[in-house]
């Protein structure tokens, strides 16, 4: 079956999805709810662990009742939601087959017995897949300080959030950039790579990206990346990423694994760094893949492999947010975002975002 007739295929179980979404949504309203409950919100669980690409049928959408939220405590609901690729390989490590399926969102507080968060508050939260979320506000996030009113607020799940923050402390703390060198991003027209080029780019460094679309390389031209070309269409990568930098590379920000990092290794330069933020070309193999092995280029050009989570530096992220925010003001960071309208359609935002449709950061608007 080509990936045309798959996708077909998937939009075809989803419309029967739908139709049981619509189901439950009509029929809540007749729910017993409780003297302490106020809201029922509705939440995407894990039905069953992954095997290969994400299915429709991987996924059930379910009724929560929430209760009044007491002292200390807000409830939530969510205006954007977040579909990341670290959502695939954490779902197996983090998650049970039945729990809310992981992620962070927007939301506005609309009850509120805590007084740091008022009703009309805006904080960003790891509350999950849900539409409303009872939080004693001890993990919630308020806004950047001083965020402009024609600033999206969904950027704060974006280039003024966690991908913002991942591509920056990638080039800071792992590859430490420097003004001249030369740096190698790939998926670099989603939400971390996107972003890993222009701070690059503001920090006087050379950028080489690569995507998976002519669309997505006319994206990283106009954000202004040095070269950018079309992985898929190339008729050698190799000698694609050669001709984009024939001295080879400094820094690589590495987004996408396997046959991708094999062709990079020996075109690193001496004391070259690499920053392993993501492998998005493993996430769904069922059966793993194998070499080239790299310990060679490791060893006689002496580089230095890394990986990382952002929130190992979670005491900068006030300051960070806030770097981020005034490269946004300034024009300095451009942001666009992929936006999938509706609660009931986070499975296939989250599906479409692992096959590479978004260009930049993929949201759902609840």
């Amino acid at each position: 079956m080509t990936v045309g007739n798959e996708k077909k295929e998937e939009e075809k179980r989803w419309k029967k999805e739908e139709e049981k979404s619509k189901f439950l949504v009509l029929t809540s309203h007749s729910v017993c709810l409780g003297p302490r409950a106020a809201m029922q919100g509705r939440t995407w669980t894990l039905q069953r662990h992954f095997d290969g690409f994400p299915k429709i049928s991987d996924f059930e959408l379910k009724l929560e009742l929430l209760p009044e939220p007491q002292n200390g405590e807000v409830l939530l609901e969510a205006l954007f939601l977040s579909v990341d690729p670290y959502m695939r390989p954490y779902s197996r490590v983090r998650m049970k087959e039945g729990d809310v399926m992981i992620g962070g969102q927007v939301a506005r507080v609309i009850q509120s017995q805590n007084p740091s968060f008022p009703v009309g508050s805006l904080v960003v939260a790891n509350c999950g897949w849900r539409t409303h979320t009872v939080s004693d506000g001890r993990t919630l996030t308020p806004l950047v300080a001083g965020w402009p009113e024609d600033v999206p607020v969904s950027f704060a799940l974006g280039a003024i959030g966690m991908p913002g923050l991942t591509a920056l402390y990638g080039l800071e703390e792992v590859c430490q950039l420097k003004a001249g060198e030369t740096l190698l991003v790939n998926a670099a027209a989603g939400a971390v790579g996107s972003v890993v080029g222009q701070i690059a780019k503001i920090k006087g460094s050379r950028v080489v990206g690569c995507a998976g679309s002519n669309h997505k390389v006319a994206y990283l031209r106009e954000l202004g990346f040095d070269e950018a070309f079309n992985y898929k269409t190339v008729a050698s990568l190799e000698e694609a990423l050669k001709k984009a930098s024939p001295e080879g590379y400094d820094c690589y920000f590495e987004n996408v694994g396997g046959q991708f990092s094999s062709a990079v290794m020996p075109l690193m330069k001496p004391f070259g760094r690499i920053a392993v933020c993501g492998s998005i070309s493993l996430y769904n193999d069922t059966i793993p893949q194998t070499g080239p092995f790299i310990h060679t280029h490791m060893i006689f050009k002496q580089l230095r492999m890394e990986g990382f989570l952002c929130n190992r530096w979670a005491h900068k992220d006030k300051e960070s947010l806030q770097r981020l925010l005034a490269w946004v003001k300034e024009g300095k960071l451009k942001c666009s975002e992929h936006v999938t309208e509706g609660f009931e359609n986070m499975p296939m935002a989250f599906m479409g975002m692992l096959r590479g449709e978004n260009t930049g950061k993929a949201i759902v608007k609840v």
